[in-house]
């Protein structure tokens, strides 16, 4: 049993209005401002897409010049990547890691405060760019050198600062929940206790710390290359252009995973909830998690197959490439030994979870086709690539986004969300995505290449296909909006407990959450 005993009081912040959003130190107000952030950052990435999607409906150069093209696939990256999915995580964890360890807040709130609040600053400095002389920057969210340094336009010194500003925000949010889960958590919740959640999120703010001072250095020697007459990628003065390619994929193979741990800790919550069932592993959930973030560091270079390493290298990339492949194994095995001859009933949340366990295995497979050397040959740069990056992506992250927010909406709002809305918004995005992302396969493998504005005539069909999916897919998420803005205005009341499986101290807390959750510690037995 666990004894909780929540704060009764709803609201003690000294301002009002929006003025109190501005200055709020508390864990659910900058969970929620985070949400609200990577929703909108969301919209406006998805509005990218859809102009890529819509010149890429036919062949030709049919609506914008390819020099606007190859800035809305930059930033479309940038956006989703650093503005959409990483922020929603980090609101979610703002929101729910104090709740489930039995802290009574996050460890630095004035610094919680800032972390987020510098975060629209870094994005109207990069949306910004998009508006100077020379348009934004043109050169792929991977920016390599020599695109970024000697062919770059002026504005690249814009994407440099909100890149910084970006990190920063990152690492102290990092700093934050660390030390949270390590000094704040319940005296009786010792770490083999914690939710799934707060492990895989505990691990993910590792990696943060290691790797985003890597992206800082980064972007800092681009920035000097190009301004300062260094030659840190520029072969003429010395330097090396592959070796950027080292140095980012050191921090990019790491951040792939940092936006995919965190759904493995929500998936780990919302299967057993409606399996009715504790999770199957938990121990060995907790390891692979570990060993995935471990591995993630030693995988880099299978971007970089074709740059011409040594073969003992490139073999090592690829057997460390497959190996990371068995602790994912592990935790899809958990997942389904969890459901195995539970009693299980099919909310919006568990459909969701379950998208992502069947659609992110296929990313997963396709990662593995691209971990294999020769083949990557053939893949290399094409839309296949596309395609497995986006199942991982998309109906990996993104989709675990939305189920975490179906999953713990009625314990933020105290109101349950209408769930026919919820249905069209699930099958409408199950049938769009598939029809979005899956032929791109097929466009890979008879070898279209990716970030093109213009493409052979035998790809048309396809194309077209995909490009309906695009706006299928993209119209589909207005449902969401409105789900969540109707369950926010109100609704049927929620219990305590809406979900009859579902464990955890954010369950034994009354719905809404109150303003500060527990005047001490909670019991846990």
């Amino acid at each position: 049993m666990t004894e909780v005993i929540p704060v009764q009081v709803e609201h003690d912040c000294k301002f009002n209005g929006w003025v109190r959003w501005l200055f709020t130190t508390n864990h659910k107000d900058i969970g929620t401002l985070y949400l609200v952030f990577s929703f909108v950052m969301f919209l406006i990435g998805g509005v990218m897409a859809l102009i890529i999607r819509a010149e890429l409906f036919q062949p030709g150069l049919q609506l914008i010049e390819p020099n606007f093209f190859n800035q809305m696939t930059t930033v479309h990256g940038l956006i989703m990547v650093f503005g959409a999915v990483m922020p929603a995580f980090t609101g979610l964890a703002n929101w729910m890691v104090p709740m489930m360890i039995g802290a009574p807040d996050m460890a630095f709130p004035r610094m919680n405060n800032w972390s987020f609040w510098i975060l629209p600053f870094a994005f109207l400095i990069l949306l910004g760019s998009l508006f100077m002389e020379g348009g934004g920057p043109n050169f792929g969210w991977t920016f390599y050198a020599p695109l970024s340094t000697v062919y770059s336009p002026d504005s690249t010194a814009l994407f440099v600062f909100s890149i910084h500003i970006m990190g920063m925000s990152s690492i102290m949010g990092a700093i934050n929940i660390i030390v949270t889960i390590m000094n704040l958590r319940a005296p009786s919740l010792t770490y083999m206790k914690m939710p799934l959640f707060v492990w895989t999120w505990f691990i993910t703010a590792f990696l943060l710390i290691a790797v985003m001072p890597v992206l800082a250095g980064t972007v800092t020697m681009v920035l000097t290359d190009k301004y300062f007459d260094t030659s840190f990628f520029e072969a003429a003065g010395g330097g090396d252009p592959v070796m950027f390619q080292h140095i980012f994929w050191f921090f990019g193979h790491p951040e792939v995973y940092i936006m995919i741990l965190p759904s493995f800790g929500i998936v780990s919550a919302i299967v057993p909830a409606f399996s009715r069932k504790k999770l199957f592993g938990y121990v060995s959930m907790v390891y692979a998690t570990a060993s995935i973030a471990g591995l993630s560091f030693v995988v880099w270079a299978h971007h970089m197959f074709t740059t011409g390493m040594p073969v003992f290298a490139e073999l090592f990339f690829m057997y460390c490439t497959m190996l990371i492949s068995v602790p994912t194994g592990v935790k899809i095995f958990n997942w389904v030994a969890t459901m195995w001859r539970g009693a299980l009933t099919f909310e919006t949340p568990m459909l969701f979870a379950l998208t992502f366990i069947i659609l992110f295995t296929i990313g997963g497979f396709s990662g593995l086709m691209l971990a294999i050397i020769p083949a990557d040959f053939q893949y290399h740069d094409t839309y296949f690539v596309v395609a497995h990056f986006h199942y991982v992506l998309v109906t990996g992250a993104v989709f675990s986004i939305i189920a975490a927010v179906y999953y713990w909406i009625p314990k933020w709002t105290g109101y349950m969300y209408d769930t026919n809305l919820a249905s069209w918004h699930f099958w409408c995005s199950l049938i769009s995505v598939n029809i979005l992302f899956f032929p791109m396969h097929f466009l890979g493998l008879a070898g279209m290449p990716r970030r093109i504005p213009d493409y052979a005539l035998q790809f048309a069909d396809i194309n077209a296909i995909v490009s309906v999916g695009a706006f299928l897919f993209g119209f589909s998420q207005l449902f969401f909006l409105v789900v969540v803005v109707k369950c926010v205005r109100g609704g049927v009341p929620a219990l305590a407990k809406p979900w009859e499986g579902a464990e955890g101290l954010e369950w034994e807390i009354a719905s809404p959450a109150p303003y500060h959750t527990f005047s001490r510690p909670p019991k846990i037995d």
